[in-house]
C-alpha cells in the first residue's frame, strides 16, 4: 500500500470518528434539552398561608393549585395531593409560589416563626401606609426610624417641633395586617374639614433592649409622645444622628 493510500485511509477513519462524536454530542444535547423542558405537577401556594392555618382550609379557600414545574426544579418531597397532610397546620409562613412540602406542616405551630438575630428581640409597631413607605417595606428590609414628636416643652414630649432620627438601621422581620384604622383630618382653604380612615399595618422589627425602649417610648399613644415613621434603606443609604429639623432650620 503506497503512502497516498495510507493517508486516504487515515483521513477516512478520522472523518468517521468525527462524525460519530458529532452524532453522540447532538444526541446528548437533545436529551438534555428534553429533560430541561420535562415537567411534573406539584401543589404550589398561590396565596399566602399563615402559621396555624390548616392545609384543608387553605385548599378550600383556593390557596393551593396543582401546577407544572420543571423536573429539575421540583423540591424533594414536593406533594401533588393534600391527602397525607389532612388535619395538619402550617408551622411557618408559606408564600405564594412555594411548593408544598410536608416539612412545613405539623400538628402545631413552631414556637417562633421569626428568625430573630441572636441577642436581639422582636417588637411590633403599628403604622399607616405613609409611615411605612407605602407598603414597600417587606420582611428582610432594613429601615431607619424617625420620631415625629408632639410639640411640647422639651420635657414632656421631646424637642418641640423637631423631627429626628431615632434608630439608624433596623431589620424588619415581618409585615402583618391590622384590623384597626387611624383618622386623619384635613382642612380646606374654605375651612371645611374632611376626615379619612387610614388603615394600619403591623411591622415587626429586630431590636436590642435599648432600641426597643426608645421605639416603645416614642410611639406611646397613651401619653402621646408622637409617632414614628420608617424610611426604607439600601446598602448604600447614609443615615447619621443629627440635631433634627424644625421650623428654626427647615429652610
Amino acid at each position: 500500500m503506497n503512502r497516498r493510500s495510507v493517508l486516504l485511509l487515515l483521513a477516512t477513519v478520522v472523518a468517521l470518528i468525527g462524525a460519530s462524536l458529532v452524532f453522540l454530542y447532538v444526541r446528548g444535547a437533545d436529551s438534555r434539552a428534553q429533560s430541561k423542558y420535562d415537567t411534573v405537577k406539584v401543589l404550589r401556594a398561590v396565596q399566602q398561608i399563615d402559621p396555624g392555618e390548616t392545609i384543608d382550609a387553605a385548599a378550600e379557600s383556593g390557596k393551593l393549585q396543582l401546577q407544572p414545574v420543571p423536573v429539575a426544579d421540583k423540591l424533594p418531597g414536593a406533594l401533588n395531593s393534600i391527602d397525607s397532610l389532612k388535619g395538619s397546620v402550617a408551622t411557618t409562613t408559606i408564600y405564594p409560589g412555594e411548593q408544598i412540602i410536608a416539612d412545613k406542616f405539623g400538628s402545631q405551630v413552631q414556637s417562633s416563626a421569626l428568625a430573630i438575630p441572636k441577642g436581639m428581640q422582636a417588637i411590633s409597631v403599628e403604622l399607616s401606609d405613609p409611615y411605612r413607605v407605602a407598603g414597600f417595606v417587606t420582611p428582610g428590609s432594613e429601615v431607619a426610624i424617625y420620631h415625629l414628636p408632639v410639640p411640647g416643652d422639651g420635657e414632656t414630649a421631646g424637642p418641640p417641633d423637631k423631627v429626628r432620627i431615632l434608630l439608624d438601621r433596623v431589620l424588619v422581620l415581618g409585615v402583618g395586617s391590622s384590623s384597626t384604622t387611624t383618622k386623619k383630618t384635613t382642612v380646606s382653604d374654605d375651612g371645611a374639614e374632611t376626615t379619612a380612615e387610614i388603615p394600619q399595618t403591623v411591622l415587626t422589627i429586630a431590636v436590642t433592649q435599648e432600641q426597643a425602649e426608645k421605639v416603645l417610648f416614642a410611639e406611646d399613644e397613651v401619653v402621646d409622645h408622637g409617632e414614628v415613621a420608617f424610611a426604607l434603606l439600601t446598602d448604600d443609604s447614609k443615615v447619621r444622628p443629627g440635631p433634627g429639623t424644625g421650623w428654626n432650620n427647615l429652610y
